[in-house]
């Protein structure tokens, strides 16, 4: 398999996650999207939407989108599972995994960050109070979900889920930004369980062939 990749994109992050949880090789693809090296037409002949992460499979087949991509691997390669086993506690881990990947993300993303600077003419302390403000406010409502669950070592149970695979990259994501953390324990606490892992270290940021300091 390739993955196309930015190691600076939390999509990726969520991808490169799962790869390592399901102790699955693939080639590593780096695609510059702050340089905007994904709007060439090498890349456009290779993504239709010409965002990160894409998956090339074994057999040649191009997937998008990172949840997408994900839960075609849980269902091809089903060992260990990202998805409980029963409907409800799927329904619970996908609400989760949606809370950052489609209500916190889309509103941070590097896209939307830029538009706000190059645009809107946003300067850059305005920038980043927007995205403290959007990405705090999602992380109490997801705050919020895990404590209406039992207690459990990570987003729901006691192995990773699609739910870690999408929070790691948010937090980490976060960081850079200054972010506050406080009064969110089950979220801080997931986090770390994750990051006590071998699979979440080696698909970090820092750990990726095109990292910049």
């Amino acid at each position: 398999m390739k993955l196309y990749n930015y190691f600076r994109s939390s999509a990726s992050f969520r991808v490169r996650i799962a790869l390592q949880l399901k102790g699955l090789s693939y080639d590593y693809v780096p695609v510059h999207i702050a340089r905007g090296d994904h709007k060439k037409e090498a890349y456009s002949a290779v993504s239709a939407d010409m965002l990160v992460p894409m998956l090339e499979t074994d057999d040649g087949e191009r997937l998008s989108q990172s949840m997408a991509i994900i839960e075609y691997l849980d269902e091809t390669h089903p060992a260990p599972p990202l998805l409980p086993g029963d409907a409800l506690g799927r329904a619970r881990v996908r609400a989760l995994a949606q809370s950052i990947a489609c209500e916190i993300h889309p509103l941070n993303n590097l896209r939307v960050l830029k538009y706000l600077v190059r645009e809107l003419k946003v300067d850059e302390e305005a920038k980043n109070t927007w995205y403290r403000h959007w990405c705090r406010e999602g992380l109490e409502a997801f705050e919020r979900q895990l404590n209406q669950q039992p207690a459990s070592t990570y987003c729901y149970g006691e192995a990773p889920t699609l739910a870690d695979c999408c929070l790691v990259p948010q937090i980490f994501n976060a960081t850079r930004f200054n972010v506050n953390f406080d009064g969110l324990p089950r979220t801080m606490a997931a986090y770390e369980a994750c990051m006590a892992l071998k699979a979440f270290q080696k698909a970090q940021p820092s750990a990726c062939p095109d990292n910049e300091a």
